[in-house]
Formats: structure tokens, C-alpha cells, sequence
């Protein structure tokens, strides 16, 4: 089956296989907010991306094999229901923005900085630290070395424009800098987005509108 990263609460999850990754996306919650669970091909080891809610759903995609680590993009509650149960269940290892983790309930094992490492398996994942949404958000990056990166961008980046910044100017030009800067400029347009909510993107399909963005201040 081709992957479309079209999900819905309730609904089955999506696929995506690569080469040496897996990536599950699944929605859960009454915010509609995306997982990602990804399995490295060669080791079966496995990562979470947001414990966001619906622990049951979570664990049940998971599985028998456990998860070694969990990640939380930012501190907003939404993206975190479901940690406490989930490490509970699976005494995985939890990460989060040095700059977030205070606002995460669930102790954080590894506070991450802007460009961190954190592996899957034989895969590794680049964090980089984009302030606006929240000041310790963070995005992680899969450099797939068959083919274009792939970014999971928590709330910071969606189809249409970048995270809620409730109306503050600062806030905004903070967020949209860290977006151009460490995504947009660094990243091609092949690169797959994989949001906090809704549907997925690629950085080709938004960057057009980046000017647009810049001039409606949001």
C-alpha cells in the first residue's frame, strides 16, 4: 500500500516503509494529534514520537516488542496524555527539549539540545531546537541515506504555515526564522514533513508560501 499519511482517531495507522526505517503514524485524542512510532528495519528497535493520548491505542500499535525510547516534541499537553502510562508500560527512555522539559510531568531521562543525536536501532535522528511554539520545542530529522530526509516537526510546522503563536509578534518571528533556518535552508523540497496534527507535507509544496507567511504574521 502507498503511503499517505491520511490518519484519523479510531481509524487504522499508516505505513511508511523505507529502507531502514518503519514509520507507523496513527491519530488519537480529541485534538486529533499524530504519533509516530518508528521501528529500525535492521535491529528491530523501536521509537516513539509523542505519547499524545489514548495510551491503549499507543500500545497496542507498539506491540509485544516494546519501545526503547519515547520522544516529546514540545511541553503542551496535549502531546503528552499518554507518557506516563506508556513508559510505565514499557520502561522506555523519555527525551524532550532541555528548554521543555519543566513543563513535561513525566520526568525527563535526556534533555536535548539543538543538534543532538538520538538513535533508533542503527538509525539517527537529528534534533534541532526551534523557539516560538514553545521555548524548548524541538523537531527531529531522519537523513535517509537512500533517499530525501524526512522531519517530524511536532507543532512547528504544518500545511499552511507554521505553530500557533498566539497572535505574539516575537513569538512568530522567532519560530519562522528556527523554520527557515534549521528546515527550509538546510533541508530540499523532497523532504517529507510529518506534523504534530493532521496531514503530512513536504517542505517543496510549503516553501513557496514562506513570504506569504511572513507578511500575515502568522
Amino acid at each position: 500500500m502507498t503511503y499517505c499519511g491520511e490518519v484519523t482517531v479510531g481509524g487504522p495507522a499508516d505505513v511508511h516503509e523505507l529502507k531502514d526505517l518503519m514509520i507507523t503514524k496513527v491519530a488519537v485524542g480529541p485534538m486529533n494529534n499524530n504519533a509516530y512510532l518508528l521501528r529500525c528495519r535492521a535491529t528491530d528497535e523501536q521509537l516513539l514520537i509523542d505519547a499524545a493520548n489514548d495510551a491503549h491505542t499507543l500500545l497496542g500499535t507498539i506491540g509485544d516488542d516494546g519501545i526503547a525510547s519515547v520522544v516529546t516534541t514540545h511541553r503542551h499537553g496535549d502531546h503528552w496524555q499518554a507518557l506516563a502510562e506508556v513508559v510505565a508500560a514499557t520502561g522506555a527512555r523519555t527525551y524532550a527539549g532541555r528548554y521543555d522539559a519543566e513543563g513535561i510531568p513525566v520526568p525527563t531521562d535526556v534533555a536535548v539540545d539543538d543538534g543532538d543525536t538520538i538513535r533508533v536501532g542503527q538509525v539517527e535522528l537529528t534534533a534541532r531546537h526551534l523557539v516560538g511554539h514553545t521555548p524548548g520545542s524541538i523537531v527531529l530529522v531522519y537523513d535517509d541515506p537512500h533517499g530525501h530526509p524526512h522531519v517530524f516537526t511536532g507543532d512547528c510546522l504544518f500545511p499552511g504555515g507554521v505553530g500557533n503563536t498566539h497572535k505574539d509578534p516575537e513569538a512568530f518571528a522567532s519560530l519562522l526564522h528556527d523554520v527557515e533556518t534549521k528546515v527550509f535552508d538546510a533541508l530540499a523540497d523532497e523532504t517529507w514533513v510529518y506534523p504534530g496534527h493532521g496531514n503530512d507535507t513536504t517542505l517543496g509544496a510549503e516553501r513557496p508560501h514562506l513570504p506569504g507567511w511572513r507578511a500575515r504574521g502568522w
